[in-house]
């Protein structure tokens, strides 16, 4: 992707079903569970590199010994700077007594993370806030075993003040900015109430089932309360992913399929989906089970997993990118008048690589096609230099674009920042014959144009092509993001301001005055949620109109060579990813009333020039 945007979080959440002495006879370590975490995490550390974190719970611990461990980190490499301190303490008990690893009971009393449930997390910073504080998992303490609880989780909330608000929670209003604050004060809200009316201890079933109702938004989150239970919920559009593997040894959950299938060696279907409202629970005793929490609604699953944020290495994602760069290979033949001969195709690295393949495969299909009928044609009046000729004709492809290591600077003037930009990435000089060859490149979405117009367009005409064609494997992006991607701010979105200059060309900005004045009325009578007004702003303009003036907006001004944009459509996106439907960031349609709020509120917050997020 070409305009940076945070990746969405990652979860790891392990339950080990088996005494320490077992993974030791087995597989010859007690560590085995961390390992498997480690793995866990690695394996989906395309989610979020600013921070990490792991949280333990250890079963049975001695009364007075600590059983509910965590570390976080903000390191630039921080999976690898958690799991060297943990390293670290090992090798120290270690030096001591070198003949620890004999004994898995002593192991667990001296290593603070060798626990039977284990927590690990992967964060993308919102809001500019990179402290370590914010890292995930958090904890809340207490003088109770059952009453402690971990908690970590991919999501964004649009509610957070209604949650503090329904447990009159007494946090700092730092503390108030957090999604995670806000969900894990209610749940632990209703975990102590639990706890006091059963001798038992809380029913975590009935606890979740209290608590989530009340969550507006995108999640999957996991958490460990100190008495040993372990739970994973997914909200009830599914907007945010979960999978899940249990078997007599182990029960694993990680917001990547392929993760889990990579650490344990596992077939595609041996790992499941975690249905939409349900939650995996593990009690005190290792038994789990699913559980519906709340009732599923429809299902509107992010289809930015699919195009950009999981990992490719899973089959069907991989498959769905496939087709998703196959779809576009008609129009973008159009646009090139069929002359492939003298077209050359190519990528933004890295991510639209397997997009790139199903767009190559549409126009090699169309080729060979073309070969067919002309070799027909001939009524076997051919010799063999002209069958050569014909069999011989490929799709040319040039690796031309090259992302350079993310380019750093001190100086902080924006002209010198803006030069700096221009160099994120290079070009294969000598792979295009100049004012011959037009130069087709496909990249996973148009988010800002800023990358496209500040480097890639000026770093593409340097090679001379008689005409540039940029081609996306998502839709426009119209709308704000509220349930895990970090896009909140309208001006920030190519395609909206394309619909305002259209407006402007057409002498009729007062729609947005009027639109404006719509969204304070809702706002006046607390309806913001109803409706999302901002779909008006681009009803006037067909898509075409709008990738054109995009066009014009992501070329600079100095680059006299033709550029043109094209756009997958919302039905090929359905048709590429069928099971994931969530489509709200390019048509608007918000699967929570928390999302016509947001958007609402993002246009308030653009009219009055406020650079505020919107939620």
């Amino acid at each position: 992707m070409s305009d940076e945007i945070k990746h969405e979080c990652g979860l790891a959440f392990i339950r080990l079903r088996k005494p320490f002495s077992f993974y030791q006879k087995k597989y010859g370590t007690v560590l085995y569970g961390l390992n498997k975490l480690y793995l866990l995490m690695e394996k989906q550390h395309n989610r979020g590199q600013d921070g990490a974190g792991i949280a333990a719970v250890k079963l049975n611990t001695e009364p007075g010994y600590p059983y509910l461990h965590r570390i976080r980190s903000i390191a630039p490499q921080a999976i690898a700077d958690i799991f060297a301190q943990v390293g670290r303490q090992m090798e120290e008990i270690a030096a001591f007594h070198p003949d620890i690893d004999k004994y898995p009971g002593l192991m667990k009393g001296h290593y603070d993370f060798l626990g039977e449930l284990l927590l690990g997390h992967l964060r993308y910073g919102t809001q500019g806030r990179n402290n370590v504080n914010f890292c995930h998992p958090f904890i809340k303490r207490n003088t109770l075993p059952g009453r402690n609880l971990a908690m970590a989780g991919n999501f964004n909330i649009v509610n957070t003040e209604e949650l503090f608000d329904l447990i009159n929670s007494q946090r700092e209003q730092i503390d108030k900015q957090s999604d995670l604050a806000a969900m894990m004060d209610v749940i632990h809200h209703f975990l102590i109430q639990a706890d006091e009316h059963s001798p038992e201890g809380a029913d975590i079933i009935a606890v979740l089932k209290k608590s989530v109702p009340h969550f507006d938004g995108g999640f999957t989150f996991g958490g460990l309360t100190g008495n040993g239970t372990g739970f994973v919920v997914r909200d009830a559009h599914g907007i945010r992913p979960c999978y899940y593997y249990a078997d007599d040894e182990i029960v694993v959950a990680a917001s990547e399929r392929a993760a889990i299938r990579t650490a344990f060696n596992l077939g595609e279907n041996e790992v499941k989906e975690l249905t939409p409202g349900s939650a995996l629970i593990v009690l005190n005793n290792g038994e789990y089970s699913i559980n519906q929490i709340i009732a599923p609604q429809e299902r509107k699953a992010c289809s930015f997993e699919r195009i950009y944020f999981s990992r490719g290495s899973d089959e069907k994602i991989y498959r769905e990118r496939i087709a998703l760069g196959y779809h576009l290979s008609q129009r973008v033949l159009e646009a090139v008048d069929h002359d492939l001969k003298n077209s050359i195709f190519s990528y933004i690295p890295n991510t639209a690589e397997t997009a790139f393949y199903g767009l190559i495969k549409g126009a090699e299909d169309y080729l060979n096609k073309i070969k067919t009928e002309r070799i027909l044609s001939w009524n076997k009046d051919f010799d063999e230099e002209k069958l050569t000729e014909m069999v011989n004709r490929k799709i040319r492809i040039e690796k031309i674009a090259i992302k350079d290591v993310k380019l750093r600077t001190f100086i902080t003037e924006d002209n010198s920042r803006n030069e700096m930009v221009q160099h994120v990435y290079d070009i294969t000089y000598g792979t295009v014959r100049k004012d011959i060859d037009t130069l087709v490149i496909i990249d996973d979405s148009i988010v800002r144009g800023t990358t496209l117009r500040e480097s890639i367009i000026r770093m593409l005409a340097r090679l001379q092509p008689i005409k540039i064609i940029f081609v996306s494997s998502s839709p426009q992006i119209r709308y704000p993001d509220c349930y895990g991607i970090d896009m909140s701010r309208m001006g920030e979105f190519v395609a909206f301001r394309a619909a305002i200059a259209l407006l402007k060309e057409r002498n009729n900005e007062n729609a947005l005055k009027d639109i404006y004045e719509k969204c304070i009325e809702l706002k006046n009578t607390g309806a913001l949620n109803k409706v999302n007004l901002v779909k008006e702003i681009y009803k006037p303009f067909s898509l075409q109109e709008i990738s054109d003036k995009i066009a014009q907006l992501v070329t600079p001004a100095e680059v006299t060579i033709p550029v043109q944009v094209i756009f997958q459509t919302i039905e090929d996106l359905h048709e590429s990813c069928p099971t994931n439907l969530g489509d709200w960031y390019f048509t608007g349609n918000y699967p929570t009333p928390g999302g016509n709020k947001v958007v609402n509120t993002a246009f308030i917050n653009y009219m009055e020039g406020n650079n505020a997020r919107g939620y």
